[in-house]
């Protein structure tokens, strides 16, 4: 039973991850995210027998039925990532045979959520250098949706919540500082303001403690990625170089193992 269970998320996750990379590939180009999908090269309209996640990418050989064109690997990539996050998810924070509840289950969404759309803001801004305002609002929206569920969990009356929206409010802004400092000093060359408010809502979402430790490992990761492709005659110093991908990486750290950190953080440091 456990394993069929598993399965369905797995599932689950890959379906979404499908209509994830839509949203990767047409809301930084800024098209319409309605209507069928269709194909990249000749514009025919995919047949809804070759849309299965995964599967279908690799029973047709990575190429388009329609017009025997390439296809990317990104769009199993993407299934299969955010299937394996959403079991991931499932497996070490939350289970249906122990204590399930209505509030078990909706913090299981939203956590779905949060990781699809951190999964577009890393691929969308790695690819295209951009980030839509529209999944850093989702994001927003997601993290604003665990502050009121998670009180209510732990049985506070969830009128209490907008006593915490201003500390919310204030880890934001503090977050954010640095990240808007470099953009500004910068004038939009090292940081763009994209990074700007995904690090605000970094900071809505996992507090000021936890979200200048998630900004300090996308510095690190991002410095180590950097001088390695330096390194490899890749990138020049002055070379752009997407940062949201970074700030993913802090944020999904903190995010998952965020406490303990803290708390070896807490006993090296004595705060």
């Amino acid at each position: 039973m456990t394993i069929i269970i598993d399965l369905m998320i797995f599932i689950i996750g890959a379906s979404i991850g499908s209509f994830l990379n839509v949203l990767i590939d047409r809301l930084p180009q800024e098209e319409s995210i309605n209507g069928r999908s269709h194909c990249d090269y000749c514009g025919k309209k995919i047949k809804w027998f070759d849309l299965t996640p995964i599967f279908s990418y690799f029973f047709l050989g990575g190429k388009t039925r329609c017009c025997h064109k390439k296809l990317s690997f990104q769009y199993p990539m993407i299934e299969m990532i955010t299937g394996i996050a959403f079991l991931l998810i499932f497996i070490f924070h939350f289970s249906f045979f122990n204590e399930f509840s209505t509030i078990n289950f909706s913090n299981l969404i939203i956590y779905f959520g949060i990781i699809s759309c951190l999964i577009v803001i890393f691929i969308s801004d790695l690819k295209y250098h951009l980030i839509s305002d529209y999944i850093l609002l989702a994001l927003f929206i997601f993290s604003l949706m665990l502050k009121i569920v998670i009180p209510a969990q732990a049985g506070i009356h969830v009128l209490w919540i907008p006593d915490q929206v201003g500390d919310d409010i204030l880890s934001s802004l503090i977050v954010a500082f640095p990240i808007w400092l470099i953009y500004f000093i910068s004038k939009e060359r090292a940081m763009g303001l994209g990074d700007v408010y995904l690090s605000a809502v970094m900071g809505f979402l996992l507090g000021w403690k936890a979200g200048f430790l998630a900004l300090y490992i996308a510095f690190i990761t991002g410095a180590i990625f950097g001088l390695t492709l330096i390194l490899i005659k890749n990138k020049k110093l002055k070379s752009k170089v997407a940062f949201g991908p970074f700030l993913v990486i802090g944020t999904v750290i903190m995010l998952m193992w965020g406490d303990k950190i803290l708390e070896v953080v807490k006993k090296i440091y004595g705060f």
